[in-house]
């Protein structure tokens, strides 16, 4: 059976024809633009985002069209944490505001003072990323446009709507709003009327396998399918990524060294941890959550390193493996590599990197040993956090750009002292785990959410390792 899994980035999109939910006929993809008007702003063209999937779509009808005739779902798994505000007509009134705008960080504390308990009913803490603190920013600086506001639209709900015609979202998207009771998976009015938006302007949720939508006739005919095609309500890209990866049951933990890095673990209960800057939301198989901890910047970190080495990252990879195999980490300065900050476990934005044990022997190599190793122990340190909250991690399965380097999982796998586990196709987890709701949606059986992916390899921690690094990630958070 053929189904479409698309992927909505923050800069590009993906769209992936899949048979059978595992093999890949054809692939499109294009960039998207992301405007900053100004300083901490970041917004989006919300007719951007449908004209980019369209594109991507024409294309995969132009590459294999007869299995696109053939095509009996789609789903789509996007960024999260927007702020789409529409018209009575579901027209945007403005840019999308994205999950990484931060001009509201004052109407995070007004909401945390509002509502004390928020972390423990919805997904975390007020961040001005999420959803809740940005409409109270707009009802401040744009009240003539919210006066004229009727619905509120999340990416990839925005894109399922010009596909069917249909209003809807689901609770692992949803849950990114703080409007949303998380264990329960209902809109709260009462958080609705702490952030001053009307519930009756906000779309019905549905289960994120649930058929949200048939796709219109038209285009049904400009891409040459026999239909009815099925629109799956979808995924947030967390949620999509990590079903794609293979994390549907309680204790899988699907960890991404991106430019970001994630570490969502699947949990049969909702443990909620504000705390400790954990966000915990509804996944996308039934009856589960998906608690997150998160590493601000990962890959960027070694970027980072890379710009001030005038080092390319495949050469800074190689001459790291290189230093740890002659000299051992000893050697190396301690990187805390929090660039923009640290989320997990500390909620401390104003944070900024820390390089101890500098000195004139230093080199690119050193250095870009203890940026891996640095990020290493912030994945230590989410999933350690997320333990003490009753989250419970048994398999550990590892996607993103970062596993192209054998030094890195090899440090990954040490400093958290379990195996963790490498999958084929790792780069086309969101869209996968968006076909997969695509299937389902189409009528195959909800068990096919839980079928697992092919290992293409495991990692075991390195025992000559462990005891250093052991020694090194408690010296890396000793005063200076």
């Amino acid at each position: 059976m053929m189904h479409i899994g698309i992927d909505l980035g923050t800069s590009g999109i993906k769209a992936v024809l899949i048979e059978d939910l595992t093999r890949v006929i054809t692939v499109a993809s294009e960039p998207v633009a992301v405007s900053r008007p100004r300083v901490g702003y970041s917004e989006q063209d919300a007719d951007l985002w449908v004209s980019t999937v369209l594109t991507c779509l024409d294309r995969l009808a132009a590459d294999a069209p007869r299995e696109m005739a053939a095509v009996r779902g789609i789903g789509i798994s996007g960024q999260m944490l927007c702020a789409l505000i529409l018209d009575a007509g579901l027209k945007p009134l403005r840019p999308a505001m994205l999950w990484n705008d931060q001009r509201a960080l004052v109407e995070c504390a007004e909401l945390l003072e509002a509502v004390p308990d928020i972390g423990r009913r919805t997904n975390g803490t007020p961040d001005p990323g999420i959803t809740a603190p940005k409409l109270m920013w707009l009802r401040k600086h744009e009240p003539a446009l919210m006066d004229r506001a009727r619905m509120l639209m999340l990416t990839k709900d925005y894109v399922r709507l010009a596909l069917t015609g249909e209003v809807a979202s689901e609770p692992s998207d949803a849950g990114g709003t703080q409007l949303l009771d998380v264990a329960s998976g209902q809109w709260d009015a009462d958080l609705c009327r702490a952030v001053g938006w009307d519930p009756a302007h906000l779309p019905p949720v549905v289960d994120s396998w649930a058929e949200a939508g048939r796709l219109k006739p038209d285009l049904l005919q400009r891409w040459g399918m026999t239909g009815p095609v099925s629109v799956a309500a979808g995924a947030g890209d967390n949620m999509g990524s990590t079903l794609g990866a293979g994390g549907a049951r309680p204790g899988d933990a699907v960890l991404t060294i991106g430019t970001s890095g994630v570490a969502c673990i699947v949990d049969a209960s909702f443990h909620p941890g504000p705390e400790r800057a954990i966000l915990t939301s509804a996944h996308v198989a039934p009856d589960v959550f998906l608690s997150m901890g998160v590493v601000m910047s990962a890959t960027a970190s070694l970027d980072w390193v890379g710009q001030v080495t005038g080092r390319k990252v495949p050469e800074l990879d190689v001459e790291a493996t290189a230093f740890i195999a002659a000299e051992g980490p000893a050697a190396a300065p301690l990187f805390l590599p929090c660039l923009t900050g640290i989320r997990t476990p500390l909620n401390r934005p104003d944070m900024t990197g820390r390089i101890t044990g500098l000195h004139p022997g230093v080199t690119p190599a050193m250095l870009a040993y203890a940026t891996m190793e640095g990020v290493a122990f912030q994945f230590a340190d989410c999933v350690a956090a997320q333990t003490e909250v009753g989250v419970r991690p048994e398999r550990f399965t590892v996607v993103g750009g970062g596993t192209r380097s054998a030094l890195w999982l090899k440090l990954l796998a040490t400093a958290l002292n379990r195996p963790v586990s490498m999958i084929e196709g790792a780069d086309m987890a969101g869209p996968r785990g968006a076909g997969r709701l695509a299937a389902v949606a189409a009528g195959a059986p909800l068990s096919c959410l839980q079928e697992p992916v092919a290992a293409a390899g495991v990692i075991d921690p390195d025992p000559d390792l462990r005891d250093v690094l052991a020694h090194r990630r408690a010296a890396m958070w000793a005063p200076v």
